[in-house]
């Protein structure tokens, strides 16, 4: 078994790509995924009606017409609208019905257990950008998007589907900030056929879970003086308001801010520049607001919450 069947153990792969007047991207990515043994067995193609984008199309299908593919099958995915297929994206509604073809192309083949490779070479640039919102979506680390770059090639009249050997072209892996748990977040989103409707749902899902960590740092991490400066410095008072609002020194109140900002980068697992009160607003007063507009203090038991916090950190002495 080869190093590439090790890490990918999937028996179906997939290339999902966006095809613009040059269906030579789609065959020479294909060709160039096959070479790595990535074992793709479906194609689809994902176009707009317009005229040179139709002639690229027949061109696709000669080529695995052709018996040049054996065992992969082409699919071609038209982009429809309202009225129909569409020849060009000039309206709000003509990208969400983009967004809604390609969320449910790759919705359907991760519920088959397919991985997806996602080409963005071809097609109008919104294409490119819908698909990135539908990888960030639902891909897992399994899946790879994809970007070809060619030097001194070009297809000629001809319309060569594929480079001659030593020409220059690569497939570039593009990277894709996902969620963490793609299994958790393809549940939750499966059940959806309304793009708009699942990146609300997504959004919803990050905003709890974000909350939710937020409010075990605040109340596992932090001791109780140490979360009353937190608050009162998030509601935008300076030291020396803080320690006149608490009855403390100015002096306990740096020293307290100081632990909490010490706290906070164990918490991020933060690498960068020492955490800082800009850092301390940006994390913990959406929290602090939220307890404050809900009227119950930092105890509120309807924040978001997980059943238990095995990992949480107690505080710690310095």
């Amino acid at each position: 078994m080869s190093k590439r069947s090790r890490r990918y153990p999937r028996p179906v792969e997939a290339l999902v790509a966006t095809l613009g007047h040059e269906p030579q991207v789609v065959t020479i990515a294909l060709d160039r995924l096959l070479a790595q043994e990535y074992r793709i067995r479906e194609v689809l193609v994902v176009h707009t009606d317009a005229p040179a984008v139709r002639s690229g199309l027949e061109a696709l299908h000669r080529e695995f017409a052709s018996g040049h593919y054996p065992g992969i099958r082409f699919r071609p995915i038209p982009v429809e609208g309202s009225a129909g297929p569409l020849e060009d994206f000039r309206t709000e509604e003509d990208v969400v019905a983009l967004l809604r073809v390609l969320y449910r192309v790759v919705r359907d083949l991760k519920r088959t257990g397919t991985g997806v490779h996602l080409s963005l070479a071809g097609g109008r640039k919104v294409m490119g950008v819908a698909a990135m919102v539908v990888a960030q979506l639902l891909f897992g680390p399994e899946d790879r998007v994809w970007h070809l770059l060619s030097e001194g090639w070009a297809p000629g009249r001809e319309r060569r589907m594929h480079p001659e050997p030593g020409e220059a072209v690569w497939l570039v892996p593009v990277p894709v900030l996902r969620w963490t748990d793609s299994g958790v977040m393809l549940a939750a989103l499966a059940d959806l056929d309304d793009p708009v409707e699942a990146i609300r749902r997504y959004e919803e899902i990050v905003r709890g879970e974000r909350m939710r960590r937020r409010r075990e740092f605040v109340e596992r991490w932090l001791t109780k003086a140490e979360r009353d400066v937190a608050r009162l410095a998030c509601q935008g008072l300076d030291n020396a308001a803080i320690a006149r609002r608490l009855g403390r020194s100015p002096r306990t109140v740096a020293n307290q801010l100081s632990a909490v900002y010490d706290k906070l980068e164990d918490w991020l697992g933060f690498a960068g520049p020492p955490a800082s009160r800009a850092l301390l607003l940006a994390e913990l007063a959406p929290y602090f607001a939220l307890a404050e507009s809900l009227n119950t203090g930092n105890g509120d038991r309807s924040l978001p919450r997980k059943g238990t916090a095995s990992h949480a950190r107690g505080t710690r002495n310095r």
